[in-house]
C-alpha cells in the first residue's frame, strides 16, 4: 500500500485548505465563545435568576423545595462510631432534581440568547450588507434577456407611433 507523505506539499496544502474552511474556524469560534460564556452565564444563573425563582418556590434551585422523592431504596451505609466503623442498612430517597434541570435549561436559555443577540444576528446584517454591495445583480438567462429586449424594442416602437403604452 503506497501512502503520500505527511509532510509532502499536496498534503499540506490539502491541510491548510481544510483548517482555512469558514465552517471549521466559526466552529472553533463558537466552542472558545461558548467556554467563555459559561462562567458568565453560570454567575448570572446562580446570582439573579435562582434567587428570582426562589421567590416562588424556597431558598434556591438546589434545595429540597426543588427536589422531589420518586423512590425509596435500601442502602448499606458504613459510618464511624466512636473510631470504629459501623455498617447498617438504612432507606435513602432517591430525588428528581428539578432544580437543576431548571438551571440547566435557563442556562441554555441565556447562552443560546447572547450568541445569537450579540454575534450571530450582526454578523448576519453585516454580510448582507456586504454581500448586497459587492455583488453584482445575478445575470438573466438568455432567453429573459432576449424577451425583455424584444419587450422594450416594441415599447419604442408603440411610444413613436404615437400609441400609448401600459
Amino acid at each position: 500500500m503506497n501512502l503520500p507523505h505527511l509532510h509532502s506539499p499536496a498534503v499540506l496544502d490539502e491541510f491548510k485548505k481544510f483548517i482555512l474552511k469558514g465552517n471549521v474556524v466559526s466552529l472553533s469560534t463558537g466552542v472558545i465563545i461558548g467556554s467563555a460564556f459559561n462562567n458568565i452565564v453560570t454567575a448570572f444563573t446562580k446570582g439573579i435568576v435562582e434567587p428570582i425563582l426562589a421567590i416562588f418556590g424556597g431558598s434556591n434551585l438546589g434545595t429540597s423545595n426543588w427536589k422531589f422523592q420518586i423512590w425509596e431504596k435500601m442502602t448499606k451505609v458504613t459510618e464511624k462510631v466512636n473510631g470504629t466503623e459501623v455498617t447498617t442498612e438504612k432507606m435513602v430517597p432517591v430525588l428528581l432534581d428539578v432544580g437543576a434541570i431548571v438551571g440547566a435549561v435557563i442556562g441554555f436559555l441565556i447562552t443560546a440568547a447572547i450568541v445569537f443577540f450579540i454575534i450571530v444576528k450582526p454578523t448576519n446584517k453585516l454580510l448582507d450588507l456586504v454581500i448586497t454591495k459587492d455583488t453584482p445583480p445575478a445575470a438573466m438567462p438568455p432567453d429573459v434577456a432576449l424577451l425583455t429586449e424584444i419587450r422594450d424594442m416594441m415599447k419604442r416602437q408603440e411610444e413613436a407611433a404615437g400609441r400609448p403604452t401600459a
